[in-house]
């Protein structure tokens, strides 16, 4: 499986929003790490749908998508989404088997289509989006990356209630779209019942440690400015707890690796535009929907005095969690009936125990 091998290794460029400017705003590096720390859901932080307690505003993340598809059509150059994508798509190279019929949920959907590429021996491609007008951008887009071979399709709809039948489709892919659901197990059991036996759930969401240095910054902000703190930034998945939703969903085979990947801005006005670009802004129901000027400038002053590196650029963590599971079949490999061992770890510690000991 193919991975970036470079700590620190360019990968390419994002330009500024801005029609008289063309200088570069922000250059994409990407290293590697692995946390255990925090929690999502665990403790009761994670709430579904039928307990009447919602985290995000569906309808203003439908709003940040339209904005989106309209940023991206202007600016079609995002490393750190293309990156996400290439490499959750690798991960179809590693399966000997091929995959049909393929849905895509929302995220980076565009930079799926143009990634793909024949991998996965896909046939026909659903793309799927809440936002119309991101699957109208999709759809206008060049289709040369696809190739003949594809037929592909557009759905408008929502991730929280799939509009898929059940044992439909044998992939369904997600690139940084999963995380802004208020049902994330749910999402991810309609997810698994909506693939055939032996289908494939390829995933990519942000975690935890994503925007950690403007987290910091905001708070601090916040709490200079205001003499308090109120909630700018979303809650995300922890690293330690996406096993425990795949398995909760009911895939089978489950795996789970995380990629940091860190992008390298001019200032924080460039981040908030390249999350403006993603649909990445702040998607709280219960939200302050008033931002003060003075905090939203002490929040860079800070960010800037805290972070800068050397060359006078601020760096912005994104931690993805990249989720694999397969929806069971009789082909897969089975835990053995409980008490049908015939090696005792008795016998296993004296054959190997006193080795160890010298």
């Amino acid at each position: 499986m193919r991975r970036i091998n470079s700590i620190y290794g360019r990968i390419g460029l994002f330009k500024r929003i801005s029609e008289k400017s063309t200088k570069q705003s922000h250059t994409f590096l990407a290293s590697h790490s692995f946390s255990t720390h925090g929690g999502y859901g665990g403790d009761g932080e994670l709430q579904q749908n039928n307990s009447k307690v919602k985290i995000f505003d569906r309808d203003l993340k439908r709003i940040h998508r339209d904005r989106a598809a309209w940023l991206s059509s202007r600016h079609k150059n995002n490393s750190f989404v293309d990156a996400v994508a290439d490499n959750l798509l690798d991960r179809l190279e590693d399966c000997k088997k091929s995959f049909p019929t393929a849905l895509c949920l929302g995220g980076s959907i565009g930079a799926v289509k143009r990634l793909i590429r024949g991998r996965g021996g896909i046939e026909k491609l659903i793309m799927m989006d809440t936002s119309y007008d991101m699957i109208k951008s999709c759809r206008d887009a060049d289709e040369d990356s696809l190739g003949n071979s594809i037929e592909t399709s557009y759905l408008v709809g929502d991730e929280e209630f799939l509009p898929i039948k059940e044992s439909s489709v044998d992939l369904i892919i997600s690139s940084l779209g999963l995380h802004w659901t208020n049902d994330l197990p749910g999402s991810m059991i309609q997810c698994k019942l909506a693939l055939k036996p032996d289908g494939l759930f390829l995933a990519a969401i942000l975690g935890g440690e994503t925007l950690k240095e403007l987290r910091i910054a905001c708070t601090l902000a916040h709490m200079e400015r205001e003499g308090g703190i109120s909630p700018r930034l979303s809650p995300l998945a922890q690293v330690r707890d996406a096993g425990n939703l795949l398995t909760r969903a009911g895939f089978s085979l489950p795996g789970v690796d995380v990629d940091e990947y860190v992008v390298k801005y001019k200032s924080a006005l460039d981040l908030i535009e390249h999350l403006r670009a993603m649909g990445e802004t702040n998607g709280l129901l219960e939200r302050n929907k008033i931002l003060n000027r003075e905090t939203a400038l002490a929040t860079a002053a800070i960010y800037d005095s805290m972070f800068a590196t050397e060359d006078g650029t601020i760096p912005a963590t994104f931690q993805v969690i990249y989720m694999t599971g397969w929806r069971e079949h009789s082909s897969h490999q089975q835990a053995k009936r409980r008490g049908s061992a015939t090696v005792s770890f008795r016998d296993l510690h004296k054959q190997f125990g006193g080795q160890s000991e010298s």
